[in-house]
C-alpha cells in the first residue's frame, strides 16, 4: 500500500451479506469514518491502524455493516461486463476463460438476420470464434453456445463474482465472502465507477 494511503472498508447489508460482490462492495476511509459519525452503520472489525484528528484517534473501520438493510434488486443491468460475468469469462463457442479486455460478445441470432441485443441472444466470445461466426445462423456453421443464454438474477452474478476476488483482500473479509475458488494474484480491476455509485447511493 502507498505511503499515506489507508485501506478501504468491506460494506455489509444489515443482514451481514455484501451489498456487491463484483465489484465488491468496499468504501473509501474517508466514507467509512462519515458513515460511521452518521450512525448508519455499525463496526464489526477494525483496522489496526489509526485515523487521528485534532479532537479525536480512532481504528479505520475494516468491515461495516449498514443499519437499515437495502432491498437488493433482481434484475441486472443488461451490460457487456455482465453478459462476462454470467458466462464466467468464458468463450461460449471453445470454452476458453479469457479476462474481460480479450472477450467481446456475439449475437447467436445475427443481428442481420433479425438477432436482437438481449440477454437470451448475446454471449461472451474470444475474437477468434466470434470472427469464425461472423454473421451466420448456429445451425448453418455448427457453433451452438455451451449454455442456452439467458437473463441471470443479480444472486446468480453474485455466486459467480465470489471466484473473482479484487486486488485488495483483507484477512477480516473472508469471513464475509466465502470465496469458492482459490485466492488468485492476477484478477481483474475493481470498476471504479460501479463502486462509486454503490457508495453514493448508500451515503445520500
Amino acid at each position: 500500500m502507498n505511503a499515506g494511503m489507508h485501506p478501504p472498508a468491506l460494506v455489509l447489508n444489515a443482514d451481514f451479506r455484501p451489498l456487491s460482490y463484483f465489484p465488491l462492495s468496499l468504501w473509501s476511509w474517508q466514507d467509512s469514518i462519515k458513515a460511521v459519525f452518521l450512525e448508519r452503520v455499525t463496526i464489526i472489525s477494525e483496522y489496526e491502524e489509526m485515523v487521528s484528528s485534532p479532537s479525536l484517534t480512532m481504528p479505520l473501520p475494516s468491515v461495516l455493516a449498514l443499519k437499515e438493510y437495502i432491498p437488493q434488486g433482481r434484475t441486472p443491468a443488461f451490460t457487456r461486463f455482465n453478459v462476462f460475468l454470467r458466462d464466467k469469462f468464458t468463450c461460449q463457442y471453445c470454452d476458453t476463460k479469457l479476462p474481460a479486455s480479450d472477450l467481446t460478445f456475439d449475437h447467436v441470432t445475427p443481428r442481420s438476420k433479425g438477432g436482437r441485443s438481449r440477454w437470451d441472444n448475446v454471449v461472451a466470445a474470444c475474437s477468434p470464434c466470434n470472427l469464425k461466426k461472423a454473421n451466420k445462423m448456429p445451425l448453418k456453421c455448427n457453433m451452438h453456445p455451451l449454455k442456452k443464454p439467458a437473463a441471470p438474477t443479480v444472486w446468480q452474478l453474485q455466486d459467480n463474482g465470489r471466484a473473482y476476488p479484487p486486488n485488495y483482500l483483507h484477512h477480516s473479509w473472508r469471513d464475509y465472502l466465502y470465496w469458492d475458488s482459490e485466492l488468485l494474484e492476477d484478477v481483474l480491476d475493481l470498476p471504479y465507477e460501479d463502486e462509486k455509485s454503490i457508495r453514493a447511493d448508500t451515503l445520500n
